[in-house]
C-alpha cells in the first residue's frame, strides 16, 4: 500500500474553521485527520503541502517512521504549525492502518482499557445565576466533573483582569454551595493572568472550592508555575498548547501540574500523546485532553482515551450547555462519536469509526476569523 493523495479541507463548521485531511492510497483505503492549530489553519495547509510532497509513493503502515522523518528531516524542527501538521498526518495514517487491519484505533496503541469514555462539560453563561443553573442542568444530565467560564470571557476589546476575579471567586464559591462536594468543578483562565493575579484569585476562595485551574497564566516559564504552586494548592490542568513532548518535559519532571491538558490534534498525533501519557504516568499526572475542535478530533482522542492507564475526563463541545457551538454538523459527519449522558461510548467499527461527507466538505468555504486583540484600559495588549 501507497500513498497517493493528501487533501486538505480548511472550511466553516458551526461557529469556527475546521482544518480536515484525508490521506487515500491506491488501495482505495483512506484516512482523515484534523489539525488544532484554529485561526492559523492557512499556515498549516502550507505545512501540509510541503510535507505532502515526500509523502506520496510512501507506506501509509510506517507511521512512527514518517513521524520521525517530518519532524527532523528539516533544520527547522518541531513548532506548533509544523506540529499541528503532524498531528492531522499522524491521526489519518492510523486510520488507514486500522482500516487496513480492520481493528479499531485502540487496538493498534496497545488495546482497550475502558469501554466508555467519562466528560467535562463547559457552562457557557459568565458567573451569575445563569451558570449556576445551566451547572444544574448538566448535573441533571449526568455530568459529575464541569468547568465554569470566567467574568469577563466574552470580552472583544478591553480585558482587565482585575476586574473580574473577584466576582468569578464568589461566583465560583456560590457553585460549591449549590452544586454539593461530589461534583468536580474547575475554571479556565486561557492564560490571561499574571502569578501575581492568578494567586489572588485562588487566595480569594476557601480550599476545596476548585478541584482544577485550568491555563492560569502562560506556558513559557515553568519557573513561573512553580511559583504559583507555592502560593495556592488548587490543581493545575495545563498542556492545551503544547506542541511537542518535549514542551511537557519541565511540567512533567518538576511535578508542576496534575493534569495534562494534551491535545492530539497540537501535540503530533497519537504517536506523540501516547509517549507524553506514559511520561506522565511515571509522576501520577493524569490525562485530561483538550477537545475543542471537531468530530475527527474527538473520535482519535477517545481511541486514545480508551488505551491510556492515566486518565480523568475528555473535554466535550456537546453537552446540552453549548448547544449553539455546532462543531459536530451531522450533515459533515454522518457517523460520528456521540455521548451518551456524559460519557462517549468507544466505537469498535475499523479505524477511527467515523464518517465524512466529502462532497459536502468540499462545497464549504474557508472564513478567515481573528482571535479579539485584547487590551488593558492604559492601552497595552494582554491575552486573549
Amino acid at each position: 500500500m501507497k500513498i497517493t493523495t493528501i487533501k486538505t479541507y480548511a472550511v466553516k463548521v458551526g461557529i469556527r474553521n475546521q482544518l480536515l485531511v484525508k490521506i487515500e492510497t491506491d488501495e482505495g483505503i483512506f484516512g482523515w485527520g484534523e489539525s488544532g492549530l484554529s485561526g492559523r489553519e492557512k499556515a498549516v495547509v502550507g505545512a501540509l503541502e510541503h510535507y505532502a510532497e515526500f509523502l506520496k509513493g510512501r507506506d501509509p503502515f510506517r507511521i512512527g517512521a514518517l513521524w520521525q522523518e517530518m519532524y527532523r528531516s528539516q533544520y527547522f524542527e518541531g513548532g506548533r504549525v509544523l506540529q499541528a501538521a503532524i498531528s492531522a498526518i499522524d491521526i489519518a495514517l492510523h486510520d488507514i492502518k486500522g482500516k487496513a487491519l480492520g481493528v479499531p484505533v485502540y487496538e493498534l496503541l496497545g488495546g482497550k482499557q475502558r469501554d466508555r469514555i467519562p466528560t467535562f462539560a463547559t457552562t457557557f453563561a459568565g458567573p451569575g445565576p445563569e451558570m449556576i443553573e445551566q451547572a444544574k442542568m448538566l448535573v441533571e444530565h449526568g455530568w459529575t466533573a464541569m468547568r465554569l467560564s470566567p467574568s469577563g470571557h466574552e470580552e472583544k476589546e478591553i480585558y482587565e483582569p482585575r476586574e473580574h476575579i473577584a466576582t468569578t471567586a464568589k461566583w465560583l464559591v456560590k457553585a460549591r454551595e449549590e452544586l454539593g462536594e461530589d461534583i468536580v468543578l474547575g475554571i479556565d483562565y486561557h492564560h490571561r493572568l499574571t502569578v501575581a493575579e492568578a494567586a489572588s484569585f485562588c487566595q480569594k476562595m476557601p480550599s476545596g472550592t476548585l478541584d482544577f485551574l485550568e491555563e492560569p497564566i502562560r506556558d513559557e516559564s515553568p519557573g513561573a508555575y512553580e511559583a504559583l504552586r507555592r502560593m495556592t494548592d488548587v490543581p493545575f490542568a495545563i498542556g492545551e498548547e503544547f506542541s511537542s513532548k518535549w514542551q511537557f518535559q519541565s511540567y512533567i519532571e518538576r511535578d508542576i501540574h496534575q493534569f495534562n491538558r494534551l491535545d492530539v490534534c497540537n501535540v503530533g498525533g497519537l504517536t506523540e500523546s501516547m509517549k507524553v501519557a506514559a511520561w506522565s504516568e511515571t509522576h501520577y499526572v493524569d490525562m485530561m485532553p483538550h477537545n475543542p475542535l471537531g468530530p475527527v478530533c474527538t473520535a482519535a482522542t477517545v481511541h486514545f482515551c480508551a488505551a491510556v492507564p492515566n486518565f480523568s475526563w475528555l473535554e466535550t463541545r456537546s453537552s446540552p450547555a453549548e448547544t449553539h457551538l455546532g462543531f459536530d454538523n451531522s450533515d459533515f459527519f454522518p457517523v460520528q462519536p456521540k455521548l451518551e449522558g456524559a460519557y462517549y461510548p468507544v466505537s469498535d467499527a475499523p479505524g477511527l469509526g467515523i464518517e465524512v461527507n466529502e462532497e459536502v466538505l468540499a462545497k464549504q468555504s474557508f472564513e478567515f476569523w481573528e482571535a479579539p486583540h485584547l487590551r488593558r484600559r492604559d492601552g497595552s495588549v494582554t491575552n486573549w
